[in-house]
């Protein structure tokens, strides 16, 4: 009986304690409880911010010109309304349509200015609020939806390889220039990720210790960038991401233009890009020359160096017209990161297109008017024998083609420029006049003038140098140091 009656008790005392301890844990939550948070809603009057575009740019009398239009547009009028009209046309974003209260959406015309307004400026996504009224997420909607047009839009025709009257026109100024056969320059660029997932930073860091994405491009005379490879690893060097870029693909597997040139008599049969020491000698590559010893090897460095500088002068507008490409990219995926960078080339080689007859061009009328024979032309027939229909990776890579073809160079470059005097600007700054007397054949010594041999950095280690007159010839001659007089002198080779 004692026992039954102490197992109720203990039974009892049970359940006060858990309701009393119930009761406090309920009073705890409820002063503890966080108010549920609602979405803010900002009125920003939409409709009185496309009223401002409108009147500011494209009414019938806007309040800024054509020339601030293109400074901050970065293109003409005619050709953002081209994508305006084609982006409205095909992608439902870009069309204007009522939401659940009636009212009316954004504008076309609101969203593209916001997308190419951060691409110009490579500013925060809420710098655009104010002006055009919408707000940061609405604006990287935009960002993003904008690039995915540009690409589907006009990728095919704008990013396209070279066409046979492309590539024809590219062999015609190349060999206006001193290098026939030569189809454009190559190198690459780099573009800091700032918001690079930890895992993948000892991937992408460079030696500043910075993580970037590479873009390996072509670019021509005029900037349009003929090929361009984006997405490589920061830590990867030009010969890296060389190996794995599409740049070849299209002459390994036939779809290239078959072209043919001729170089100081010889015949070569694939065409070259101008490259930077870095890249291996290949058939399909020609670099300059470190230390030139010659007038002909100094001349080639010149006129070469100036040439390539044609990717780099691309390079440098594509970053001043999209400051997105020369800031830190902030976008966390890659993906978008790509489309980017894909979107921004378009719009570069659009403006190219656009505003190609205002550049400095390089006239080339004397071959399209059978002036002048081409020493560089593609050609139309297919070879008979299809073994040699497409070129062997090793064709590509032979060195003693590009030994062969460079010296060929070399000596058109020397041709061309070097003996006619039309290229002044390359002077060479050893050159020197030297009167032979009757002492200077008695002593059998010529003495060097002191601004030559200071120019040239010469050190007593030097025993040898190469005289060469105005027609070219050269000759082998001993070149000492006088201790007593301070100046270099030459003897009898």
């Amino acid at each position: 009986m004692s026992s039954s009656s102490s197992d109720e008790v203990d039974a009892r005392l049970d359940e006060i304690c858990d309701e009393y301890v119930e009761e406090i844990y309920n009073d705890i939550v409820e002063t503890q409880t966080i108010p549920q948070r609602t979405r803010q809603y900002v009125e920003r009057h939409r409709e009185g911010g496309q009223d401002q575009l409108w009147n500011d740019y494209f009414g019938e009398d806007p309040t800024f010109s054509i020339a601030i239009f293109r400074r901050r547009f970065r293109m003409n009028k005619n050709l953002f309304l081209r994508l305006f009209h084609g982006l409205e046309e095909y992608f439902p974003f870009f069309q204007q349509r009522r939401d659940a209260t009636g009212r009316w959406s954004l504008t076309a015309l609101q969203k593209c200015t916001a997308a190419i307004r951060l691409l110009a400026y490579g500013n925060a996504a809420d710098t655009v609020d104010e002006y055009l009224r919408l707000a940061e997420t609405t604006a990287l909607s935009c960002l993003h939806n904008f690039t995915d047009g540009i690409i589907q839009l006009f990728g095919n025709e704008y990013l396209r390889r070279p066409t046979p009257e492309d590539l024809q026109r590219l062999l015609d100024i190349g060999e206006k220039r001193g290098f026939p056969g030569m189809v454009g320059s190559i190198d690459c660029m780099h573009w800091e990720w700032k918001n690079c997932p930890t895992a993948w930073k000892g991937q992408y860091a460079r030696g500043s210790g910075k993580q970037t994405i590479i873009l390996e491009a072509v670019a021509s005379h005029d900037l349009w960038i003929w090929h361009a490879f984006f997405g490589p690893a920061g830590t990867l060097n030009d010969i890296n991401v060389l190996d794995r870029s599409p740049v070849f693909d299209d002459i390994l597997q036939g779809r290239a233009p078959r072209v043919k040139y001729k170089v100081n008599r010889h015949t070569y049969k694939l065409a070259y890009y101008l490259t930077d020491g870095i890249y291996p000698k290949w058939s399909t590559f020609i670099q300059s020359i470190t230390l030139p010893q010659t007038p002909q090897h100094d001349l080639f460095a010149k006129v070469q160096e100036a040439t390539r500088k044609d990717v780099e002068r691309a390079f440098g507008v594509l970053q001043s017209r999209f400051a997105i490409v020369r800031n830190p990219v902030k976008t966390l995926n890659k993906e978008k990161i790509g489309k980017i960078m894909r979107a921004c080339l378009i719009l570069h080689n659009m403006i190219v297109e656009d505003e190609r007859d205002g550049y400095s061009r390089i006239d080339i009328s004397e071959f399209e008017e059978g002036d002048v024979m081409r020493s560089s032309q593609v050609e139309t027939e297919m070879p008979t024998n299809l073994n040699n229909i497409f070129p062997t990776r090793n064709d590509l890579r032979d060195r003693q083609t590009h030994e062969r073809l460079k010296n060929d160079l070399i000596q058109n470059i020397w041709n061309k420029f070097g003996r006619t005097g039309a290229m002044s600007s390359f002077s060479f700054d050893y050159c020197f006049l030297a009167e032979v007397t009757a002492s200077n054949l008695k002593e059998d010594k010529l003495y060097l003038p002191v601004g030559a041999t200071s120019s040239t950095a010469l050190h007593k280690q030097c025993k040898e140098t190469i005289l060469v007159n105005k027609e070219g010839n050269s000759w082998n001659v001993s070149l000492r140091f006088s201790e007593s007089g301070g100046k270099y002198y030459i003897t009898r080779g």
